[in-house]
C-alpha cells in the first residue's frame, strides 16, 4: 500500500546550523529550506527527503538512522571523505570492516555519523 508513497526521514538534531552545514556541505544534499514548524528538509523534489528536526535534549540512538544506497562504494567513500566526512571501522562478532567497508555477499557497507551523533551508511548492493 505504500510502497509508491513518498517517504522523509527525519533525524534529530541539537544544533540546526551545524547539522545544516554538514549535510549540504559533507553530504552535497540539496536544501528544501525551513518547514512551518522549523524544521529544515533537504529534498531534490520538495517532498521527499531528510528532514532535520531542532531537538536540543536529544542523543543518538546508536543504531543506524539512515543508509544511502549507491552504485560505487568506493567512490562515495573517498569523495565524502575529501569532504571531511569520517567513517567507521569495526571489528565485532559478524560485522568487520577492511579499510571502513564491510563487504558480504550481499552488500558492501560503510558507516559515519553526522555532527549531531546519528549514525548513517552507505550501502551498495552486489547484484
Amino acid at each position: 500500500m505504500l510502497s509508491t508513497s513518498k517517504a522523509t526521514t527525519i533525524l534529530p538534531v541539537r544544533d540546526m546550523d551545524r547539522a545544516r552545514g554538514f549535510y549540504e556541505k559533507s553530504l552535497g544534499l540539496t536544501p528544501a529550506g525551513f518547514l512551518d514548524e522549523g524544521s529544515f528538509l533537504f529534498s531534490s523534489d520538495g517532498h521527499q527527503g531528510i528532514e532535520l528536526m531542532l531537538k536540543p535534549e536529544s542523543g543518538p540512538t546508536g543504531n543506524t538512522e539512515l543508509s544511502f544506497e549507491v552504485e560505487d562504494i568506493t567512490s562515495e567513500l573517498r569523495s565524502l571523505e575529501s569532504q571531511g566526512v569520517r567513517f567507521e571501522d569495526y571489528d565485532l562478532p559478524g560485522l568487520k570492516t577492511v579499510d571502513h567497508v564491510l563487504e558480504n555477499d550481499a552488500m558492501k557497507a560503510a558507516w559515519f555519523t553526522d555532527t549531531e551523533g546519528n549514525i548513517l551508511c552507505l550501502h551498495q548492493l552486489m547484484t
